[in-house]
Parts: C-alpha cells; structure tokens; sequence
C-alpha cells in the first residue's frame, strides 16, 4: 500500500469523518482504560481482543472502482444506475482512470477509438472538426457528456480530469434526452473528497518532442471541506508528421463542502485551452479505391486547429433521510473552437503547365475551415426515493431538466499569398495553384510553407438555438429474490430556433433564412435481470431514442449530416427520427467480484429517417430505415491477483432497409467497422515490475454520409496495431511507467471522408516515459 496518500476510513458522503489525530486519541484512551481494568481486577488470563482493521485506499483513488481490480468499474459514476454495473440490462463499457493512463492514450478521441463498436467520423467545411465518434453504426457526435450533463459543441476533449469514461451502447435517450441512436459518452470527473489528501504529480518525455506535465492534488481542509486541483500542460508533434502538432493546458478545480449533516455541495470549474496543427493524413485513390501511402507531412504554417472550453458547475446534494434525497446540478459553458487546415489530393497538370507532357500527375491541396461559438445553460434536477409497495423495493428516480444551449458558427477569409508552382484543371477550370511535386517528381522544398495562407474571422452562418425542457421517471424494483426489473420514461419537450445565411453563387447575395418549430419526445426503456446464482444473470433489455430534424448544431441546412432537411415552411412536418433497441445478454461476476465477464445480442432499428430535401416537391423525407444487429463481448477485471485484462469484440451487420434511393436499399451503412476487438493485458511480475501489451483490430470502413449507404469502392484497410507498456515502482512515492506505441510500426487508417479526399493517418510507432511522484 502507497502510504503517500493519507488514508482516512472510507466513508459516504453523508457520514461524519473522525480525523487521524482524533482516532488515535481514542484508541489510546481506550488502551488506557483496558489496561486500567485489567490491573484492577488482576485477571490472570488473558483478554482477547478482536482484531481491528482499517482500510486505507490504494493510490487508485476512483471511488467507483472495484477494490483490487483497477481496470473494473463496480458502480457508474451516474448515481441514475441504481444498480451495479454487474446488474444493469445493458451494455456499458466503463474505462477506469488507471485503464487509461496504462493504455498511454490521453485524448478522449484515441480512448474512444480504440473500443469495440466504435469508429471515427470526419469533419469538412460545413460541419466543424472536434471529436466525433460513431457507436454501433449511428453519428454520437452530439451525444457526449460530462457528470451526466450534455456537453455541447465540437471541441477537443482530454482525460485529465476524469476518473473514468462510461460509453453506454445503444438508445438510451430515457437518460441523455434527444439524440442517442447508438449509444452515448459520460465521462466521470475527479471531485474533491474529504476522506483523504493525496498530491500526484506526473511528468512525461518521448519521442516526437512529447512533454507532458500533469498534477492531481486533493487536499481535506476539514472533516467537512475539501479541495481538488487538477493541471495539465501538454506540447508534442504528431508521431512520424511534424510540423503537424498538439498543445493543451488544462486546469481542473472542484470544491467539497458537507454544509451540514444533510448538505452537501461540490462546485467545480473546468478549462482547456488546446491549440494544435491537425494533419488530415492521406487520401484514396479513387481509381484504385486504396490509400495513399507515404504521403508527405505536408500540414502548412499558418494551419491551426483551436479549442478553449470553460464551464462552471455546481451540485447540491440533500438527503431528507435514509429513503428520500436530493441532488441539484447547475452548469454553465462556454466553447469556442475554429480551424483552418489543409488537405492533400491527386491533381494533374493542365496541358499549358511546362510540365505536363512529363509529368502530369501530381498533388495539390485543400482548405478546410470553420469557427463555433457555444453558449449554454443546464439546470438538472433528480430526486432518489426508495419505497417498499406491494412487498417489493422500489427504488425510484424523477427527473427535471431545463437546458438553453445557442450555437453560433461561421467561416474564415483565406487568401493564399504565395507564389503558385503549377497549372491544373479542375470542377471551377484551368487555374494556377500548388502542387506538392517539382519537375523530378520529388516533394518540393518548402512544402509547410507553400500556400502561405492570410487568415481573418470571417461572418456567421448560422444562429442555432434549441431551449429544452425534459421530465423524467424511473424505477428499479426487485419483483422476486431472482429477477429485477427497470422501468423509465422521458418526455423532452423543445423549441428549435435556426438561421441560416444562404449565398447565392452567381450574385453572391446573401440571405437569411430562419427555421423555427416545437415539438414533444417520449422516449422509454424497459429492462430485466434474472439472477442465475450469485455470480451470474441474464437479461433483457428494449430501449428507444429519437433524433429531431436540425438537431446537428454545426452543419446548418446540410441535411446528409444531421442538419436541417426541409426548408422554412415545412420544417414543423418533419417527424422525429425514431431508434428502437432491443438486446439479450449475460453478466457474470467471476473470481470473488474482481472479474466480470459479458456478452451480448443487439438489434438496432432506426426508422423515419431523414432525406432529401423537401416534402411538397420530392417527398423524401422521414423514408430511410436502417438496422444493426451485432453480438458483443467482453471480460474486464483481475483473472488472478498478478493478471488484469480488459477485452471486449464486437461483431456487427447493417442494412439499409428503405431509402428514397432504390440503389441504397440493402447496402451498408458509411462510416461501420463490422468487427473490431481490444484488449489490454497487464501482468504483476514483481511487486515492483509490471508488463502489459494492448492490442486494437478493426475490420475495413467504407465512407459515406451518416445513414446513408457506405461507399463501397472507398474506404480504409482492416488493421491491427499492437502497443507495450510497463511499470515500475522505484519506491512507494516513485513509480516509471514506459509505453510503446504501434510497436511494429504499421501503416493505418482510421477512417476517410466521403469522397475519399482524406484518411486519416493513426500514429506512428512512439515512446513516451512518465515518471510519477506522490506526496
């Protein structure tokens, strides 16, 4: 045991805390007067005394961990799961803190990346870059969370201050409201604890001119105050793709404050600033339908990718008694996040190019570009009740929630200043431009530099805002000693306000044009769990989720990815996309608790999807149907005490069962690995040494628009890369830990944009090496 961390009995929140000081005082005084007793009454023998023990946390301090298992979540950080995650009738992978730092990955686009049942969506021009992922075939780009509150906004996300990350598989709109269709993201947040002071600080050097410096500080105040700091700073190029490159600095602080025996209050604040040069990677060949290799590091100078988020939360907690509490949650956000970077792309030379008889083919290169501006506020409020009704517990959950969340976005001027080396045709004619070759063939010199951009903020585009309403109802009930049951439901009532600046390409007029409407969700969940023994169950579980039209906040009008479908007078007839879930699976708690072991079967039907653009003249929208069946398993935990694993696989299919487009019926969907696997294995050597590798599989991706049929001929490869990682504790307060990435070095693709224009490129072989000392 790490006894830097000053341990004091772990307690709940509502229970008073007796300092160290104060608990050997009394266990002295209660020696005194044993001793006292015993010598008066000069007993000859010996009195027996039971044995005391005190547990202590380990320097694994995530609360929600199962003790002596660190890659094994016992409960969700989501205090609506009522039950264990062992017990839930769902699928719910949670990745706990001390999973995450081992696997080396700190971006929550490369955790999410790696995980079964998870691909990478991309970004253009009209809808922002920022972390976008796609769970079991459906865009979840909008549906991430933090501490269960939505967290709006494309933006760069990093782990520094999370405990752990909880990705919930499929619908599950009675917890997140609107959106949902595959699934959604919490990531859990480190709060201040009163039960212990600890202070971790964590520096890393590696390859690619990685630094990192990370401190996470708690401190008690009081037995009813304490304080929680967490600070990143974060500089490194992009492995093997320099000048592209990554920046952030973080500072995370929350509060604890036990106001009085039934109050509590934790307020937190959150900042990120991440500046990076993003390097879009390769592209497909379209005539080949393959990538590109040994493309150039070709992002430019002036290339920038930037993000600042900031948000203030406060949560009051008020316990009434032992059946009936409360908890508040109070947030306000703001993100900013803009960009302008460059792609690269097959060009050829016009005929009047000096080079075009002997070298025709070439590259050139594209602008991407956009800002947003998030402004938000969420009031939530739950109220946890346990009652016994009709000789059974129920353990029931009402919700209410309020949200306002406006979205500006807008584009940048760009105007490239350096000289053009070449003359190409293209869709807009025969015009100078930039390519990536000299007469040899060879990548021109100053290709970082080339396009020598001039960059202003430009105008907005559009004005999005959609204010909320959301009431809910839960109820978790043990129906017999061997089943269990959930039930919930949710209304979410919106109003949908948009306006959008449309330019007419010949006059170059622009005009304004607002969407404007209100509708009411109901959504449902119902689920049951049949314990086979103590350590195993089955369940069943039937879930809903439904998707409004515009509900995409950073695409306007650009119906293919979640924008509006529709124009100004029709918009209010759109029916909601409807999503419906049905799933079957097994839980078993192994090996004393410490190993759980799970599998499930899953159908996804999504139905009423949007297409085309209008009612009156073509009709097209709410046509399209879509399905995902899959099977899902994974093992996570302590196999013995020396051995932790997390494992999971998924294995999935998708149709396209009914679109405007007869063409599409029976195809697949974009954007879907059918298989993908992970795994992480550590191994305890020594007491001292520790060794794991990690291994990530994903099958090919076609590209496409989300719902819509893949593009068969373009896509990215099926890939297997394989990482190590080791530990070592030099002493209780100092500990080495070493990773190696992509160890073989493999050549990979994440995932395309549609007409193939880019792929992006997963990292390079790189080593990082964290030293880390707690006091």
């Amino acid at each position: 045991m790490n006894n830097s961390i000053k341990a004091k009995p772990a307690l709940s929140l509502r229970q008073p805390i007796i300092s160290a000081s104060k608990s050997a005082l009394l266990l002295s005084t209660a020696a005194l007067l044993v001793g006292n007793v015993v010598h008066a009454q000069d007993i000859d023998e010996p009195i027996v005394l039971d044995t005391m023990q005190v547990t202590e946390r380990a320097s694994d301090t995530n609360p929600y961990a199962e003790e002596g298992a660190p890659y094994k979540a016992k409960i969700s950080g989501d205090k609506r799961h009522v039950a264990e995650l062992a017990k839930t009738p769902q699928t719910i992978t949670v990745l706990t803190q001390t999973q995450i730092q081992e696997s080396g990955k700190e971006d929550l686009r490369d955790i999410l990346a790696a995980q079964p049942g998870i691909s990478l969506g991309t970004g253009e021009n009209g809808n922002a870059f920022g972390d976008r992922y796609v769970i079991r075939g459906h865009e979840a780009r909008s549906d991430v969370f933090v501490d269960s509150i939505r967290d709006p906004g494309m933006t760069t996300r990093e782990s520094f201050a999370v405990e752990q990350v909880e990705i919930t598989k499929g619908p599950s709109s009675t917890f997140a409201g609107r959106g949902s269709s595959g699934g959604a993201v919490n990531s859990v947040t480190k709060q201040a604890n009163t039960d212990y002071d600890f202070n971790k600080l964590q520096a890393g050097v590696g390859t690619d001119d990685y630094k990192r410096f990370a401190l996470d500080s708690n401190v008690a105040i009081s037995e009813d105050a304490a304080v929680r700091a967490n600070i990143l700073l974060v500089g490194a190029d992009v492995p093997d793709r320099a000048p592209a490159s990554k920046k952030r600095t973080g500072f995370a602080l929350s509060g604890n404050l036990h106001a009085t025996e039934k109050l509590a209050i934790v307020a937190d604040y959150y900042y990120l600033n991440a500046h990076d040069k993003p390097d879009l990677g390769s592209y497909i060949d379209r005539d080949t339908g393959k990538v590109v290799k040994d493309v150039p590091a070709y992002a430019q100078d002036e290339d920038f990718l930037d993000t600042t988020v900031s948000t203030y939360t406060v949560r009051a907690n008020y316990k009434v008694d032992d059946q009936l509490s409360f908890q508040n949650s109070m947030r306000y956000g703001t993100t900013e996040n803009g960009y302008v970077v460059t792609g690269i792309g097959a060009a050829t030379r016009d005929v009047t190019d000096p080079l075009a008889a002997t070298r025709a083919a070439t590259t050139s290169f594209s602008t991407h570009q956009g800002w947003q501006e998030v402004d938000y506020f969420v009031n939530q409020l739950n109220a946890y009740l346990t009652a016994d009704l009709a000789n059974m517990e129920h353990q029931f959950i009402f919700s209410g929630e309020y949200s306002d969340m406006t979205v500006v976005n807008g584009a940048y001027n760009n105007t490239n200043t350096a000289a053009t080396n070449c003359i190409t045709a293209g869709r807009r004619g025969v015009s100078a431009n930039y390519c990536g070759q000299d007469a040899n063939g060879n990548v021109v010199d100053d290709i970082n530099s080339l396009l020598g951009r001039e960059i202003t903020k430009g105008d907005q585009d559009s004005d999005y805002n959609v204010e909320t309403i959301s009431l809910s109802a839960m109820d978790t009930v043990q129906l017999t000693d061997k089943l269990s049951a959930f039930v919930g439901v949710r209304m979410d009532h919106f109003d949908y306000d948009n306006t959008v600046a449309s330019r007419d390409r010949t006059t170059g007029i622009v005009t304004d044009n607002n969407y404007s409407y209100d509708d009411t969700l109901w959504n449902g969940h119902v689920g049951f769990v049949y314990q086979l023994s103590d350590a195993g169950n089955i369940y069943a579980t039937y879930s809903t989720a439904a998707n409004i039209n515009g509900g995409e906040s950073d695409v306007g009008g650009n119906c293919g990815y979640g924008g509006i479908c529709g124009d100004t007078t029709t918009i209010a007839q759109s029916k909601p996309e409807k999503v419906e879930n049905i799933e079957i699976g097994t839980k078993w708690n192994l090996f004393d608790e410490k190993l759980l072991a799970t599998a499930a079967i899953f159908q996804i039907t999504k139905s009423d999807v949007m297409e085309g653009a209008d009612y009156t003249s073509e009709g097209t929208l709410n046509t399209g149907e879509n399905r995902v069946k899959g099977l899902e398993v994974s093992l996570v935990g302590n196999i013995t005490d020396d051995l932790s694993i997390q494992l999971g696989a998924s294995l999935m299919d998708s149709e396209i069962l009914d679109s405007v487009n007869d063409d599409s019926i029976g195809k697949k969907l974009a954007n879907f690995a059918e298989q993908s696997a992970y795994a992480q294995v550590r191994y305890q050597v020594t007491p001292q040494f520790s060794a794991g590798a990690v291994a990530t599989y994903s099958s090919e991706v076609f590209v496409g628009q989300p719902d819509s049929a893949a593009s068969e001929d373009l896509g990215v490869p099926s890939y297997t890369v394989f990482d190590l990682f080791a530990n070592y504790e030099i002493n209780e307060q100092l500990k080495l830990r070493l990773n190696v990435a992509n160890l073989a070095d493999k050549d990979y693709y994440l995932t395309a944009y549609r007409s193939g224009t880019f792929a992006y490129i997963g990292a390079a072989r790189n080593t990082k090496l964290t030293l880390s000392y707690e006091f």
